[in-house]
């Protein structure tokens, strides 16, 4: 569920949406989201000082403290 919601938010933001890729991470307590986009949409996944990748985090903990788990994501450059 967090990770079709994280792809769905990226696409949104993308040029190139079939380049966005995500992988899923489980440990024994955090799921770590890898976010891998077309290197000409990196700067738009980030935002200006970083905001949309803060946004997108504080979307995921919200997402995840729902469903009582805790997750991170990483944006793969």
């Amino acid at each position: 569920m967090m990770k079709d919601l994280v792809l769905m938010m990226a696409q949104a933001l993308v040029d190139k949406p079939d380049e966005v890729e995500i992988r899923e991470v489980e440990g024994d307590r955090t799921t770590v989201l890898e976010l891998t986009v077309a290197k000409d949409d990196l700067g738009k996944v980030i935002g200006k000082q970083g905001k949309t990748a803060r946004a997108l985090r504080t979307i995921l903990n919200a997402t995840a403290t729902k469903l009582k788990k805790r997750a991170v994501l990483e944006i793969i450059e």
